[in-house]
Order: C-alpha cells, then sequence, then structure tokens
C-alpha cells in the first residue's frame, strides 16, 4: 500500500468520527439557554442525550446487514447524510419536537457508522491496532470541538440554533471521502453467518463473564454521556458563567486523550487489569465528590476526564482481551456496546429526572457517586479474570 493509499483512508476515518460526537456534546453548554428558549424541563431537555445514545445501542445490530447490502463504505455515505441532514434540520429548532427528532436521526447515523469504521479499518489495514488508536483521538476531539465552540459560535451569530446546525459541515466534508463509486462488496466473518459462531453466541448469553463486560461497558458509558449532558448546568448551579461551564466541558474532554492512548498501552505492559481499571474508576469517583462539595470543578473535570477516557479504551479492548477468537470477540464487542449504549441512554434522563424533583444536582450525583462504585465492584470480578489468549487477539484486534 502506497503513501497516498494509506493516508486517504486515514482521512476519511478522522472526518467520519469527527462527525459522531458534536451532535451530542455540543448541546450541553447550550441546555439551558436552550431549555429556557423552548420551555423545557431539566428531564426532556435530557433526551437529546438520552434518545442518541439509546439509538446507538439499538441500531448498531443493523450495520452489518446495511453493509452487506451496500458496502461498508456507501453505508457511512448514507449515514453520514443522515447525521448532516439531522444536524442541520437544528437550525429550525424553534419547538421541542424538532429537537428531538434530530437527536433520534443523528444517533441512527451514528450507530451505523461506528460499528462500520471499525469493520473498515480491519478491512484496510494489515495492524489495525494503530488505527484503532486514531479513531478514538479524533472522537475525543470532535467531541472537544462540541462542547468548546458551541457558546463562541452561538455568541458570533447571535442564535443558538445557527451554532447547533454549524455541525453539519463535519458530514458534508467527510461525504467528499465516502460518496464515490463503488463496488459492491460484502462484510465476511460476520457472526450472524458463520455456523460455528451461532454455538458461541449462545454460550455467550449464558456467560456470566460477557455479562461482567457488558455491565461495565454500560455503566461506564451511563457515566460518560450523563456528565457530558450535566457537567455545563452543574457547573453553572455552582455559580460558574455558561462560557466557563462549557470550557469545562472540554477540560473534560482534552482530558481523555492521553489516557486514551496510555491506558491501553499500560495495561498491556503491566497486565494487572483491576488495578487500571479501577484506578480509573477512582479518579471519576473523586471527581464527583468534588463536585458534591462544590470543590473546584475545573480539577474535578481534570479527573472525570482521565477516567472516562481510561475506561473508555478498556471498555473496547476488554472483549477483544478475553475473546476466544475472532467471532467470540465480535459478539462480545456488539453485545457490550449494543446493551451498554442501551442502558447509557436512561443516564442524562435519569439526572434530568432528579433535578426536576429536587431542584438540584445534588441528589443526583450522589446517584452517580453510587452508579460508579457498582462499577468497581463490577470491575474487581473482571480484573481477577485471567486474560486468555491474549497472543492470538494482538492479530485480530479491531
Amino acid at each position: 500500500m502506497n503513501i497516498k493509499r494509506k493516508i486517504v483512508p486515514i482521512l476519511a476515518i478522522i472526518l467520519a468520527s469527527f462527525n459522531l460526537r458534536p451532535v451530542i456534546t455540543s448541546v450541553s453548554p447550550l441546555l439551558g439557554t436552550i431549555r429556557e428558549a423552548l420551555h423545557m424541563s431539566a428531564a426532556t431537555a435530557s433526551l437529546f442525550t438520552s434518545l442518541a445514545v439509546l439509538c446507538m445501542g439499538l441500531f448498531a445490530p443493523f450495520a452489518i446487514k446495511l453493509a452487506n447490502r451496500w458496502s461498508i463504505e456507501r453505508a457511512i455515505a448514507y449515514s453520514l447524510i443522515l447525521i448532516g441532514l439531522a444536524t442541520a434540520a437544528r437550525y429550525f429548532a424553534y419547538t421541542a419536537w424538532v429537537m428531538l427528532l434530530t437527536a433520534l436521526l443523528s444517533g441512527i447515523g451514528i450507530a451505523i457508522v461506528g460499528p462500520l469504521l471499525s469493520g473498515y479499518i480491519k478491512e484496510k489495514f494489515a495492524n489495525p491496532s494503530r488505527v484503532v488508536g486514531i479513531y478514538s483521538l479524533a472522537l475525543v476531539v470532535g467531541a472537544a470541538l462540541g462542547s468548546g465552540l458551541s457558546i463562541p459560535l452561538s455568541n458570533l451569530f447571535h442564535s443558538w440554533q445557527v451554532s447547533a446546525a454549524s455541525w453539519a459541515i463535519l458530514a458534508l466534508i467527510a461525504l467528499f471521502f465516502w460518496w464515490k463509486p463503488l463496488e459492491q462488496k460484502t462484510v465476511t466473518a460476520t457472526v450472524a453467518n458463520s455456523p460455528s459462531t451461532s454455538i458461541t453466541v449462545k454460550q455467550m448469553l449464558m456467560n456470566q463473564k460477557a455479562w461482567l463486560l457488558t455491565g461495565f461497558f454500560g455503566l461506564m458509558a451511563f457515566m460518560f454521556y450523563t456528565i457530558m449532558a450535566w457537567l455545563p448546568p452543574i457547573a453553572e448551579n455552582l455559580g460558574y458563567s455558561k462560557h466557563e461551564a462549557g470550557l469545562m466541558l472540554t477540560l473534560l474532554t482534552v482530558a481523555q486523550m492521553p489516557a486514551t492512548f496510555l491506558v491501553p498501552i499500560l495495561n498491556n505492559r503491566f497486565q494487572h487489569r483491576a488495578v487500571w481499571l479501577v484506578g480509573n474508576s477512582s479518579l471519576e469517583l473523586i471527581g464527583l465528590l468534588m463536585l458534591l462539595f462544590s470543590y473546584s470543578p475545573w480539577l474535578s473535570s481534570i479527573l472525570i476526564g482521565i477516567g472516562a477516557g481510561g475506561l473508555f479504551s478498556l471498555g473496547l479492548t476488554l472483549p477483544i482481551d478475553e475473546a476466544k477468537d475472532i467471532h467470540e470477540a465480535s459478539f462480545l464487542a456488539a453485545m457490550t456496546q449494543s446493551v451498554g449504549f442501551v442502558f447509557a441512554a436512561f443516564g442524562p434522563f435519569f439526572v434530568g429526572l432528579v433535578r426536576d424533583y429536587t431542584g438540584n444536582f445534588t441528589t443526583a450525583i450522589i446517584g452517580m457517586i453510587v452508579i460508579v462504585i457498582v462499577m468497581i465492584l463490577i470491575q474487581l470480578k473482571i480484573g481477577n479474570q485471567k486474560q486468555m489468549h491474549h497472543a492470538h487477539m494482538k492479530k485480530t484486534t479491531f
């Protein structure tokens, strides 16, 4: 593969990845403004995040079927169009139902693109693990751009609708790399079409290990999307300005970057999984305790960001480490992410309900602390299990 054939697919992956988070994170700093403009309760406003994340879980299993029908590239291109149109429609969001519809449609698009990018990486690159690192970084950068620029864009254009809709340009740019004449290709080695894998599926559904991994991923994602949705309003409730609250969310997403890369490397070199899992969860726990006692939300954002970044990477790699072959790895990844994202969708909604009922965020933060403690207990069980087939999984990792 020459340099051009390497660079173009990597650029395509980066640009597609940029579209998978801003539609969610760009809303968080504007949540207070949107609630006031559309006269919404906190619970209803939380659905902007919850609906998108719910769709990421519910529609992810359809990604392979669409790729088999159209090819991976064309399925990604169609999904980018859906994300772009849904995002652009926020320009006309003068009622709550328009925002909710855009969250639903963009979530469907994200659900399709996410799994297919992994398949695309496996198809195009002999050593996919390095490219996965670029993919993960692009996700974090896209999230940081969405959270960090939404307030400045709103101030620049004097409209939160323009700010929320402006991220559609990312989909338009990405389409230049994905929309092209393509051969109709099918995804090989899919879980559904493998006779041997049907046995593995049955075994995994009865397997404690699979449910432990799923529970961990669900709780990790629950915490991540909840804090992404509500950190700015929590900071505003502590007396900080909208701009400062948005910067805190940006700081959190930026803090994820080194952890996203370093934690899997350190876990691979020093294979004490429980240490890395519990260590990152402890950082989240300390950050939440600081928020609970209104102590330095800036430092709290950093600690939660580092913990979330490390846990996200571990959540993606653990199914690969635990699986005995590529089929089992594929099913474990699909199971953890599909079930996990559906569960995670309730996180922002839970905080919104509690906020409406109590009038403050104290009870909600205590609830998140309990979630992290439960996650640590699950991690201790996961961490005590032996890492199997490590050398084999290095060759087949996503």
